[in-house]
């Protein structure tokens, strides 16, 4: 193989693994190109507390997350991923948290080993999508950098118990059959209004009293559910996402978790109540499901469309005949371990039996609809979590809380200057 065939290879490898979409990216990169052109690749676009961020590394940032195939706009997502790294790396910064090069380049093996590449050859594929080595290299300083920084500000302040490991034990292994009768309140974000809604929903978090819970739904969630005060049906744990079966397993009745970041909201779950029975409930190694897009978002119109293919489609395969003269990107079928699942879609599949379908989600900004449909869950034979890996997960949980809160802080206390 000559070496351009091999960096084609790579090329092609990585588009694989992140699902590229090469229409939208076209399109969305060339207006990015062509304003930085006009206003100066390195002109000022953003300064944050006093620091540059330029056209072209806004330019640089949306191209890798349209490789990595990120929702959202990818010029807007970059915007607000390199002001939120501005942030993150001088709050870090100022109490003398930086990433050793060590941990930078133990960082880029991990994500090269995601497409099956070594650092080398990831930059040259990278390379050949028009993307610098330190745009990477900066993405991966970035996550690195906050990590220690969230784990030396919070991590004195995680306390978890024995009883809730007890708890979160039983909710990952299945053991016990554990279900649960949950309520929830979903309150859309921007960048605008995160810290405003973070406030709002830490108050929430503090409610014990169900009729406050239901209340706060009908006034502030956006959820299909907020109707009926944001009560779900019963639903056995494993069938959560696995970062929420720790935080919803500890629950007494009453309780509320803390506020759960999702893509563009907050989510809460109050504990209505929790059975246990001696019937084993399994744990799932992937979950199979369908993403079918209509555009212009949670309209009428579309809802009655939703409901009108619902009552034609028996089975996910049935998705592929209505879609099939259609863009394809209005169809997507993913297979991924639950860890892997988006957090918004999980909540949703984990209230969905087989060839179920929700409506509740619309992609970034309401563009489109998202019309959700649970293709089905594969049985997991592996091996029971000890006792160390639940604990790490709940502690983990509570970390990212403490991280979204804090830097919600920061972008509400900064000087941020968009030109």
């Amino acid at each position: 193989m000559t070496k351009q065939e091999r960096t084609n290879h790579m090329t092609s490898c990585l588009f694989k693994r992140f699902a590229f979409s090469t229409a939208v990216a076209a399109t969305a990169l060339l207006g990015l190109a062509q304003s930085s052109q006009a206003q100066g690749a390195f002109s000022p676009a953003i300064t944050v507390n006093d620091q540059v961020i330029t056209n072209y590394e806004i330019e640089q940032r949306a191209r890798l997350l349209t490789i990595m195939n990120t929702p959202g706009d990818a010029i807007t997502v970059s915007r607000e991923q390199l002001i939120d790294d501005r942030l993150k790396i001088q709050a870090a910064n100022i109490v003398g948290v930086v990433a050793q090069e060590e941990g930078i380049q133990s960082g880029l093996e991990d994500f090269a080993l995601r497409v099956n590449m070594n650092p080398d050859e990831m930059f040259k594929a990278l390379a050949s999508e028009g993307i610098d080595e330190e745009t990477m290299r900066d993405f991966i300083v970035s996550g690195i950098t906050w990590r220690a920084y969230v784990q030396a500000r919070f991590g004195g302040s995680v306390q978890i118990t024995e009883e809730e490991i007890d708890r979160a034990v039983a909710s990952n292994t299945g053991s016990g059959g554990l279900r649960v009768l949950l309520s929830e309140i979903v309150i859309p974000t921007t960048p605008q209004t995160m810290a405003q809604v973070r406030s709002l929903a830490d108050q929430i978090s503090d409610i014990t009293d169900f009729d406050d819970f239901a209340a706060a739904a009908r006034a502030y969630s956006q959820a299909p559910t907020k109707d009926d005060g944001g009560r779900v049906d019963w639903m056995s744990v494993t069938n959560l996402p696995p970062q929420l079966r720790p935080l919803i397993a500890s629950l007494s009745p009453g309780e509320v978790t803390a506020p759960v970041p999702l893509p563009n909201a907050v989510a809460l779950f109050q504990m209505r109540r929790v059975e246990e029975s001696d019937r084993r409930a399994p744990n799932y190694a992937a979950i199979d499901y369908a993403m079918f897009y209509l555009p212009g978002g949670r309209t009428p119109e579309n809802l009655a469309k939703a409901t009108e293919l619902a009552g034609r489609i028996d089975r996910c395969d049935d998705l592929y005949g209505i879609a099939k003269d259609l863009p394809p990107e209005q169809l997507v079928r993913e297979s991924q371990a639950p860890g892997e699942v988006p957090r918004d879609i999980a909540i949703e599949l984990a209230k969905l039996d087989n060839n179920e379908i929700s409506t509740a989600l619309t992609t970034q900004n309401g563009q489109s609809l998202v019309m959700l449909m649970l293709c089905g869950r594969t049985v997991e034979l592996g091996e029971e979590l000890s006792r160390e890996d639940v604990a790490g997960a709940l502690r983990n949980q509570r970390l990212e809380n403490y991280s979204e809160s804090y830097l919600s802080q920061l972008r509400a206390e900064a000087r941020i200057i968009e030109q």
